[in-house]
């Protein structure tokens, strides 16, 4: 790879924009003011622009304030915040598990004692033959 020249340019690139340093003022009878200087238009307008700014902000520190209020309310029972411990939030994940468990283990059971119901009549009493 060749090595790159100060100022060259490669084929299909546009050269450098050479910029021009500010020109001062045309004539005398306009008189130049300082750049630190404003009008009362600009300030009026600055003073109005940063009593705006200063209301958003505080209408932002009030819409976080509340959300921190929120956040900190007691939440009701059997209702877990997302941010919280996971031992609290696989309790309410989970409780539709434990049912489902206690469902299937009463089906199991009821299932048992019937057989053992048949076990009795046809193999013990002999009350059913097949």
């Amino acid at each position: 790879m060749p090595k790159r020249t100060r100022g060259s340019t490669r084929p299909g690139q546009r050269a450098r924009v050479q910029r021009q340093a500010p020109r001062a003022a045309a004539s005398s009878s306009v008189v130049a003011r300082p750049p630190s200087s404003l009008t009362r238009e600009e300030e009026a307008r600055a003073a109005e622009l940063e009593a705006q700014i200063v209301a958003e902000e505080r209408a932002a520190d009030n819409a976080l304030r509340r959300s921190r209020d929120r956040s900190r309310q007691v939440e009701p029972a059997g209702r877990v915040r997302e941010g919280g411990p996971l031992a609290a939030r696989a309790s309410e994940e989970y409780a539709y598990v434990r049912r489902d468990v206690i469902r299937i283990a009463r089906i199991g059971a009821a299932l048992v004692a019937i057989l053992a119901v048949l076990f009795v009549l046809i193999d013990v009493t002999h009350v059913i033959t097949l």
